[in-house]
């Protein structure tokens, strides 16, 4: 990420959050002389203890000096999350992070991460990179989302096909909520690694081609690792419920490993699935 995108992204987040928040619930009346949504910047201004002029600059994205205690101030005055806060210190302190490029073959998963995957026979388990890059899925995961087999490696991104491949969109009953909870994991990784310019040319692609994206990415939403149930309505399996954990895998790879755990009848269903599937292929 060059300063320059550096300092659009924090200004875009910043924005966002201010708008996001609702006079009323700080103490301020709503009003109908306000041109936009949330607070004002005076207002963010005053919440952390800072003149409006430097706040102004901060969140037009100006090269100024920003320290850590102001930064909580921020953080607080925008009600910001322990995710979001990170984000932002992300941005603002510029954290160097080491750029190693992702290894792009599945086979490079170590054994234990193997294991895992065949353990987890009907919890639908994906393995990714910090691109969102799939390097990794059980059976489990084939059943119930995409042969992602079938899919060209260089296109097997997450990311990626939950807005192009009409097999997620028909999939999930929330659509628009489980594509967030992806974004939000992916702007994760894009303020943590300032220094890789690939995640700028991945979101200008993705922003020019595919309106639906644009619009989700210009919420900023961040989370690391949200947790939430999602209900899928299968071709054959019909309702079907999980349990959706992400978990870090720690190691150099920086691999993230979303298991969907079946929640009621949801286990039996997949493994009628599988075993039916598993006949017709004999």
């Amino acid at each position: 990420m060059t300063d320059k995108n550096r300092r659009e992204a924090l200004s875009t987040f910043l924005k966002s959050k201010r708008a996001q928040i609702k006079p009323e619930s700080i103490g301020l009346p709503t009003g109908t002389r306000r041109r936009t949504p949330g607070l004002r910047r005076e207002e963010v201004a005053q919440l952390a203890g800072v003149s409006t002029t430097w706040y102004t600059w901060l969140e037009q994205g100006r090269d100024i000096k920003v320290s850590s205690s102001v930064l909580d101030c921020i953080s607080a005055a925008l009600q910001l999350n322990n995710d979001e806060t990170d984000y932002l210190y992300d941005l603002t302190l510029e954290t160097k992070v080491e750029i190693t490029m992702p290894e792009r073959d599945e086979t490079d998963l170590s054994p234990s991460l193997k294991r895992i995957l065949a353990e987890l026979r009907y919890c639908p388990t994906i393995i990714t990179d910090r691109h969102c890059h799939i390097v990794g899925w059980n059976p489990a995961a084939s059943h119930v989302f995409i042969d992602f087999e079938q899919i060209p490696n260089d296109q097997r991104n997450l990311i990626r096909l939950v807005f192009t491949r009409k097999e997620f969109k028909t999939l999930a009953v929330n659509w628009e909520h489980f594509a967030k909870g992806f974004l939000a994991i992916f702007r994760t990784y894009y303020g943590h690694y300032l220094g890789d310019g690939w995640y700028n040319q991945f979101i200008n692609e993705m922003s020019h081609s595919h309106s639906e994206f644009r619009d989700l990415w210009q919420e900023s939403q961040v989370s690391k690792a949200p947790e939430m149930i999602i209900e899928f309505r299968h071709a054959k399996a019909g309702k079907m419920l999980f349990n959706l954990t992400s978990l870090q895998v720690q190691g150099n790879m920086d691999l993230r490993c979303s298991i969907y755990t079946p929640v009621e009848e949801t286990e039996n269903k997949l493994k009628r699935l599988m075993m039916k599937v598993s006949t017709d292929n004999k």
